[in-house]
């Protein structure tokens, strides 16, 4: 038994870690792009991605059953709601990250993703009435002072950072509220944002503007393959948490913006001073922490601390 449950941590952390790293090598993905403009590279995302999904509904033979949970949510006005939402937020996301990396902020995107999930627990603090721990409470402390000291360095606030730690916060939000299979919400996401992404190729193509092709060519490829890059990750990770505990996931999320950090830093050049090495030093303390929070050391240490307070109280 133990064997197995062994086997199983493994497989879940080849998978976890197979999605991380898929995630921490997306700017070179989109760098290979960076001629086609991000609307175009997103609209092109969303369409292939459905593809990929349809295919693997069909391989898989879940196509019937997906039919079926989807005449079952079409009943219910606030979760397709919640779906169009969530789907909203997340192309908002990913064209941020997409615009972001192909004009020279790939730190900034690693930023984001590194507070994201301390945004995704004051986000449950304020809509679902969660309650931080001492150590989660420390651990927003610390980023704080580490985001503080890079918005001073930087001279201005860093948006983008912010916009794509709250856009994914909200999208894991509404994933959470409206409680549905991976594949199936994210299938009908891509199928509600194609609404849009397919007419407006359509126009692109018309207009002469487009950056795909019918004959076959680098581009072409590439943006038929964001499809793939898209929905291969996101099924390794659906894969990799059902088995895996949550601290184990809650460390494997940061070998992604890790990677995007130094492939910004030592592939694309940007700049990277001492100061912000400081800044990201006091950010990873925190989200150590952060991370470290529901362990046993962790828990029995806030108990002595709670102790000691109320016997100075008294």
């Amino acid at each position: 038994m133990n064997l197995r449950n062994t086997n199983e941590q493994v497989k879940g952390i080849a998978f976890g870690l197979g999605a991380y790293v898929l995630w921490g090598i997306l700017p070179i993905y989109w760098k290979l792009l960076q001629h086609v403009p991000s609307t175009e590279i997103l609209a092109h995302r969303v369409s292939w991605a459905m593809v990929f999904l349809f295919i693997l509904l069909i391989a898989s033979r879940k196509f019937p059953s997906f039919i079926s949970e989807i005449k079952t949510i079409a009943g219910q006005s606030r979760k397709m709601l919640g779906i169009l939402l969530a789907a909203i937020m997340l192309n908002l996301n990913w064209f941020i990250y997409i615009w972001s990396v192909n004009h020279n902020h790939i730190i900034q995107t690693s930023l984001g993703y590194y507070i994201n999930p301390l945004v995704s627990v004051l986000l449950g603090m304020v809509f679902l009435r969660e309650r931080l721990s001492f150590w989660q409470l420390v651990a927003f402390f610390l980023a704080a002072v580490g985001v503080c000291s890079l918005t001073f360095q930087y001279g201005t606030f860093p948006w983008i950072a912010f916009t794509l730690a709250i856009t994914f916060a909200i999208y894991g939000l509404f994933k959470k509220l409206i409680n549905i299979g991976s594949i199936t919400g994210l299938t009908l996401e891509t199928m509600l944002t194609c609404c849009i992404a397919l007419p407006y190729l359509g126009y692109v193509y018309n207009t002469g503007n487009s950056s795909f092709q019918f004959v076959p060519s680098a581009t072409t490829f590439l943006l038929i393959g964001a499809g793939a890059m898209t929905a291969i990750p996101l099924i390794l990770f659906a894969a990799g948490t059902r088995r895996l505990p949550l601290f184990a996931i809650g460390f494997l999320q940061y070998v992604s913006p890790t990677m995007a950090l130094l492939l910004g830093v030592v592939m694309y050049h940007e700049p990277f001073t001492l100061g912000h090495l400081l800044s990201f030093i006091i950010i990873w303390t925190g989200l150590i922490i952060f991370s470290l929070s529901k362990t046993s050391v962790f828990m029995s240490l806030e108990e002595k601390i709670t102790k000691t307070r109320s016997i100075s109280v008294q």
